[in-house]
């Protein structure tokens, strides 16, 4: 895709926001609904009937009615969201995988909007790399319990971020818009949530800031510093506006991740690391 292209996804974005977040009369609403389900192969057996969600949008980001069993573990990460981990690993010469034979750089994700003493721990440390798909679920939680330090917005680029752009585009989670989250655990352990903006993703948001508008016409980077968000585990933190992609960065030594998890599907709530000095 040329640059020309890429900035194009923008405007689409934008436009198929204001359609997918537009309430047509309850026929033609059933009718969107219905083919987006049956194209998607969207399961609603955890959620509202189809008849419920009022808009695409609504439906796109639908709430679960029935309480998902989580870990009891203190020391457990649970995946944010129902996903595909695409990639995970440890963090090499301050370089992650998209995709394997595709990595960026770290501090360009991260920006220089965060210090060089924060950074280095995530150098060395490890990631996880999670693919909401449009027919998931797009709502994301917290991993652990954790208090936010830092949010920082920076608008870009809407790549798609299925795996045929993560095996084409070259640092493509760079190029993309993001908000990402300074965090702690507990113990002031550091790690990161980046959340990554795609094609057709209209807005994300965070439950615990409304000031964060993405996918806006002639944003800048904005900081967020935070004193007193704590979270717990399994707690909302906010939407995708449609499928994209959640990137968790550990400081080194902080996790051990479980095995085998790339490539295989996961669901909000699943245990995907524990921490090593709980």
């Amino acid at each position: 895709m040329s640059l020309f292209k890429a900035v194009w996804t923008n405007s689409i974005s934008r436009a198929f926001g204001k359609f997918a977040s537009t309430e047509f009369p309850p026929v033609i609403q059933m009718v969107i609904n219905y083919a987006y389900v049956k194209m998607m192969g969207v399961d609603l057996s955890a959620f509202e009937d189809i008849d419920h969600y009022k808009s695409l949008n609504a439906l796109f980001t639908r709430k679960l009615i029935y309480k998902r069993d989580l870990t009891s573990d203190p020391n457990a990460f649970i995946s944010p969201a129902d996903s595909m981990v695409t990639a995970e690993g440890e963090v090499k010469d301050a370089k992650a995988l998209q995709i394997k034979g595709f990595d960026y750089s770290v501090k360009e994700l991260l920006t220089e909007h965060f210090e060089p003493d924060v950074i280095a721990p995530i150098e060395h440390g490890k990631y996880i790399n999670f693919y909401l798909s449009p027919k998931d679920y797009h709502r994301y939680h917290v991993p652990i319990d954790m208090k936010v330090l830092r949010a920082v917005h920076v608008p870009g680029l809407l790549y798609p971020v299925n795996l045929k752009y993560l095996h084409k585009v070259p640092s493509l989670f760079v190029k993309n818009e993001r908000v990402i989250l300074e965090c702690v655990d507990n113990a002031n352990q550091l790690f990161f949530i980046v959340l990554i903006g795609a094609l057709n993703v209209g807005k994300m948001t965070l439950s615990f800031d409304d000031r964060i508008q993405t996918n806006v016409e002639g944003a800048e980077v904005k900081v967020y510093d935070y004193e007193n968000v704590t979270l717990k585990r399994g707690d909302e933190l906010g939407m995708f506006m449609m499928g994209s992609t959640i990137v968790l960065l550990f400081e080194e030594g902080f996790v051990e991740l479980v095995e085998n998890l790339e490539g295989r599907k996961v669901r909000f709530g699943d245990v995907v690391a524990y921490r090593r000095n709980g």
